[in-house]
């Protein structure tokens, strides 16, 4: 159970596969302190989903969940955009800016569908005209500002959205073979960030 000062953090043993993974990061790099419970996605998930739902941990019986200041936080971008606003940081300042945000999360939303549906059977379109369209039109709004952010120098929740679909399109052999370069330095700097920098390489071998 969560508490006042230690939140907890739902979701599927996959390692760092995955929209949970988002949370993670967001989690880490904050400093906001959370406990983890982590189920395994095998032929036990189903009834433990159910008994999640019973339990009134998920109305959906899926996962991420972020039990969180006595509140129960479900679906990956709204548990961010719900962070940003609490710790009135990680989001845009200005209507303008906040508006960017969510246009490249919605992006990013609609390119994780297409990801799952091509886990177990990556396809040629998936390969050859999802991926690079996505990572095209990502580079168009990141060459809006200097970078390395979206927003310049400010990162915010959507910045690792996208930083998680270049690492689990990479994961999955379906990253292009080169990225635009303003990609590129998002990449890097999230990297560098030195609470995401210490769980890289407490994680390197998932």
């Amino acid at each position: 159970m969560a508490t006042k000062n230690m939140a907890v953090y739902h979701y599927l043993d996959i390692g760092r596969l995955g929209r949970g993974e988002v949370v993670k990061l967001f989690l880490k790099d904050s400093g906001i302190k959370f406990k983890e419970v982590r189920y395994a996605y095998d032929e036990t998930w189903p009834k433990i989903s159910k008994i999640l739902q019973e339990q009134g941990v998920t109305r959906t019986g899926k996962v991420p969940v972020l039990e969180y200041q006595g509140l129960i936080l479900t679906q990956h971008i709204p548990i961010l955009r719900y962070l940003a606003r609490d710790l009135g940081s990680y989001d845009g300042e200005t209507n303008q800016e906040k508006y960017a945000v969510d246009v490249v999360s919605d992006i990013y939303i609609d390119w994780r569908s297409k990801w799952v549906a091509n886990l177990s059977n990556k396809t040629d379109q998936y390969k050859d005209e999802v991926v690079p369209t996505y990572y095209s039109l990502l580079g168009q709004y990141y060459s809006d500002n200097d970078g390395p952010y979206l927003l310049g120098d400010k990162v915010t929740y959507a910045d690792f959205a996208v930083y998680q679909s270049i690492d689990n399109d990479e994961r999955t052999g379906t990253l292009p073979s080169s990225l635009p370069q303003p990609l590129l330095k998002l990449r890097e700097a999230i990297e560098k960030r030195p609470n995401i920098a210490e769980y890289i390489r407490e994680t390197r071998k998932d």
